[in-house]
């Protein structure tokens, strides 16, 4: 059974930070791609960071020189650090585990808001 657990979400304000962390179980973890979407009301899903099985990484234009993704093998999790949050950041923000895009596994989410 595949399980992603997503946790470290809630309220910050602008300018804070946050880490979330992704730990993953019953996949082979050191071969998936590992992403970070988020999807805010009223907005589609989108791909926010992602690193590769090799650690390439790549990020949304939004979000450059902010955020960080990083992995784990050993530990079998991802993480997301976040820095200067604005709250145009404020999603839920999901785990994604991908292997040849075809083998695609979620997180059940976790909150993110950035206000005052």
């Amino acid at each position: 059974q595949v399980q992603l657990v997503e946790s470290g979400g809630g309220l910050v304000q602008p300018g804070g930070s946050l880490r979330l962390s992704c730990a993953a179980s019953g996949i082979i973890f050191r071969i998936y791609r590992m992403g970070w979407y988020r999807q805010a009301p009223g907005k589609q899903r989108e791909l926010v960071a992602a690193i590769t099985s090799g650690d390439s990484t790549n990020y949304v234009e939004s979000v450059k020189g902010r955020f960080t993704i990083s992995r784990d093998n050993a530990k079998k999790t991802a993480y997301l650090q976040m820095n200067s949050l604005k709250p145009e950041d404020t999603a839920v923000y999901y785990c994604n585990a991908l292997y040849r895009d075809s083998q695609a596994y979620w997180g059940q989410g976790t909150q993110v808001t950035v206000s005052s």
